[in-house]
């Protein structure tokens, strides 16, 4: 099994889709997911990384985080800036950010082609492309849930410095 990243239809003629192994998938998710943490400011930014760290395959299960664009929890008033950030997480990551966090040597020209690849796709993506029901129903917390999908507070793990998912850390649990 592999995952995949792509666009919405309309635009699935302006950027390839990203087709990933599963080992291969889950370093893309643990450089975005530190480099989210360690460039996010606002509530929105630690959401939008909580949200990228979910993709957890060790958790979740391989081969079952693919995902398009549009099913990210983009929210149309705050769409430009939430693009800058991703943008800026995607660059940042390609740099190196926070690999040293890893607990292995990721192969760079695998994951920046990726990365690079994941760029270009959320460049091409505009405000008129964003689904607003997969916001609504990622951030729903029920009463009573005792494992909210964004943990309140937005804790970071105390070993590796990034923020957690209702599932932990991602770099803890691809350790384990």
């Amino acid at each position: 099994m592999s995952n995949s990243i792509s666009l919405p239809p309309a635009l699935n003629d302006s950027v390839e889709s990203i087709g990933m192994s599963n080992g291969l998938t889950s370093v893309f998710v643990e450089v975005l997911s530190i480099s989210g943490s360690l460039l996010a400011q606002t509530n929105r930014e630690k959401e939008l990384t909580i949200w990228i760290a979910q993709r957890d395959q060790s958790v979740v299960g391989m081969g079952t985080v693919s995902f398009d664009i549009d099913e990210m929890p983009w929210m149309i008033e705050h769409f430009a800036i939430e693009k800058s950030f991703i943008l800026k997480v995607i660059l940042k990551a390609i740099d190196g950010l926070g690999w040293e966090k890893l607990s292995y040597q990721p192969q760079p020209e695998f994951i920046i082609s990726c990365l690079q690849q994941f760029y270009s796709m959320i460049e091409v993506f505009n405000e008129e492309h964003v689904d607003i029901k997969n916001y609504l129903e990622w951030a729903e917390i029920e009463e009573g849930d005792d494992r909210p999908t964004i943990p309140i507070g937005y804790p970071k793990c105390e070993k590796h410095d990034i923020y957690i998912t209702c599932h932990g850390c991602v770099l803890c649990n691809s350790e384990s």
